[in-house]
């Protein structure tokens, strides 16, 4: 069974449909990429997924149970989380502030909620050198990572992570891809929606291509890369540039 399924998704924002009978699914302890061009719908998807946009027709299956009629609350509190595109940390509280803030769904869970915190500054050390800084004062590799760390406080069952290379100079999208790499090997599957196909199929184990609201080729990572389509449109030389 897989942990997240999405069969013949469609969603409309208003009259405009955005996405059109949509399907993926993403198995325990996968690294799963969703790549396309920007304007793809694959944000959408992620959108769909949380329930902050409703599904027109179809259905999502989390743990082989319906969420796509939940609440938002109640699908994060299932076991999922999201890193969002563009971070959205709270600039005005501290990284430690931060972090809790992504603990909240186990704010009873004291001791629990301080070793994951500790994980978190084992995986970006950087962090903990920065844990009593405001959020808003760390450069954008930083707050990704403080992103990434608030997202594994809520100790998710899946992560969404939505275009984590955007704004970043080459360097630092290899030490957040190495970062993702690294979190899913320690037990948490990921979704990754992401831009630079390049990166994203060199850590994700399977993989889909999404164009015009189409969730269309699909296959394991080494598939792709060799696809003549995917090479063309997607892996043509082109890396993350710095902004």
């Amino acid at each position: 069974m897989s942990l997240l399924e999405l069969q013949g998704v469609s969603a409309h924002y208003g009259l405009v449909q955005a996405l059109f009978e949509a399907a993926l699914s993403v198995d325990e302890g996968e690294i799963v990429c969703l790549i396309g061009p920007n304007g793809a719908g694959k944000t959408t998807v992620i959108r769909t997924i949380t329930g902050a946009l409703r599904v027109s027709s179809g259905s999502i299956l989390f743990q082989g149970q319906p969420i796509h009629r939940s609440r938002t609350s109640a699908i994060i509190r299932s076991g999922i989380s999201v890193v969002p595109e563009g971070r959205k940390i709270f600039p005005k509280m501290t990284v430690q502030e931060n972090l809790e803030m992504g603990g909240y769904v186990r704010r009873n869970d004291g001791a629990g909620l301080r070793e994951t915190m500790e994980a978190v500054y084992d995986l970006f050390p950087v962090l903990k050198q920065r844990a009593g800084q405001l959020g808003g004062t760390l450069s954008g590799g930083e707050q990704e990572m403080l992103a990434i760390g608030r997202a594994m406080m809520s100790r998710p069952k899946l992560m969404l992570l939505d275009e984590p290379s955007m704004g970043l100079a080459p360097v630092l999208v290899e030490r957040t891809f190495g970062a993702i790499s690294r979190l899913n090997k320690s037990g948490t599957t990921v979704l990754l929606v992401e831009q630079n196909a390049n990166m994203a199929l060199s850590i994700a184990d399977r993989g889909y291509v999404m164009e015009g609201g189409v969730v269309g080729l699909h296959g394991t990572a080494a598939e792709l890369r060799s696809s003549d389509t995917v090479k063309e449109l997607y892996l043509g030389g082109r890396e993350t540039s710095a902004v």
